[in-house]
């Protein structure tokens, strides 16, 4: 009877470690579920914005509730560099930025911002896919590696014009003016190829910046010049083209790898889908912002109107060969062969 007492209590006691640790082991439910804390500095309502809003939405849908996704947007949690390197430490899970803004935490993925690099909305998007160009793919790892950061996706945000309240036609335009720059070495080159003294200024500090003097101009795409209502501190929009950019979807390693395998795939599809969603959705309001402008009261300069863009794309390129050219040339040779 002793023995069958014993047997009895040691087979209740690994019953109960078992449903421990099943329990423990079970994961993020409706009812208990895990939540991530996904921070960035466009407004809500910005095509940025929203596609975390829809990868947010997605990733509840999809994980049934498990999962769900807190948004700071408007740099509530801090500067795009004081995110950046929060998802490093781990107290912010996602993020995006451009990747320049991403210098911080590896300087080489400036290179994806660099001036005149990409051919078109498809080369932009495969270059900077993290599943399939050579370039990402390599830096992306150094990225997890050295920093504990994972480029999730990237989407398309717009192609960077420059805005000043005077007319620009040629970099010799531009000589002594100071036009804001994101405070990263690829987009002080940018602005310093175009002939301007460049000013790194963080974006919530811009609209005072440019209302006061501080800066003469800035250069963003059209969408954002819209959702920040730039048009009531700058009059004119020089069609430049200079910048092509994406925007990369970073997570904290560690969150990462504490997903399961069925949630990992979730997020997987989820990044590709948004990818799409939020790409496209910036391609079909660009010309609605840019007739938005124009009823703002901005002036729109064009190459039709005179504007010297290939003067541009040669006083550019030259600055950033003469700065990056032999750090950067292997990944600008590997994002050239892309088809």
């Amino acid at each position: 009877m002793k023995k069958m007492f014993v047997f009895l209590l040691v087979l209740v006691v690994a019953l109960s470690l078992f449903a421990g640790g099943a329990s423990e082991s079970a994961g993020p439910t409706a009812e208990k579920p895990l939540v991530l804390r996904y921070a960035h500095m466009n407004p809500a309502s910005s095509p940025n914005g929203l596609q975390a809003t829809y990868f947010a939405d997605r990733i509840a849908e999809r994980t049934g509730g498990a999962i769900k996704i807190e948004l700071f947007p408007a740099s509530q949690l801090g500067s795009i560099t004081e995110m950046a390197e929060a998802v490093s430490m781990g107290s912010i899970a996602m993020h995006h930025n451009t990747y320049g803004g991403l210098q911080p935490l590896l300087n080489d993925l400036g290179l994806f911002d660099t001036p005149y690099l990409y051919r078109d909305v498809d080369h932009l998007l495969k270059a900077t896919d993290p599943e399939i160009s050579p370039a990402l793919k390599e830096l992306n790892q150094k990225l997890i590696d050295t920093r504990g950061v994972r480029i999730l996706y990237s989407f398309y945000f717009g192609t960077r014009e420059l805005t000043a309240n005077f007319p620009v036609y040629a970099p010799k335009d531009l000589a002594g003016k100071k036009i804001r720059a994101i405070p990263s070495p690829i987009y002080l080159a940018a602005v310093e190829g175009m002939g301007a003294v460049a000013v790194p200024i963080d974006w919530a500090e811009v609209p005072v910046a440019l209302s006061t003097g501080i800066a003469d101009g800035q250069e963003n795409p059209v969408s954002t010049l819209v959702t920040s209502a730039i048009y009531d501190v700058q009059k004119y929009v020089m069609m430049t083209d200079h910048i092509m950019g994406s925007e990369p979807v970073v997570i904290n390693e560690k969150v990462w790898q504490s997903l399961s395998d069925e949630h990992k795939k979730i997020f997987t599809e989820v990044a590709r889908e948004t990818r799409d969603w939020a790409s496209n959705y910036v391609l079909e309001n660009e010309a609605k912002d840019l007739q938005t402008l124009k009823d703002k009261g901005m002036k729109i300069i064009t190459k039709a109107d005179g504007l010297k863009v290939d003067e541009f794309r040669s006083s550019v390129n030259k600055v950033v060969n003469d700065r990056f050219g032999k750090t950067w040339g292997k990944y600008y040779e590997m994002i050239n062969a892309i088809k």
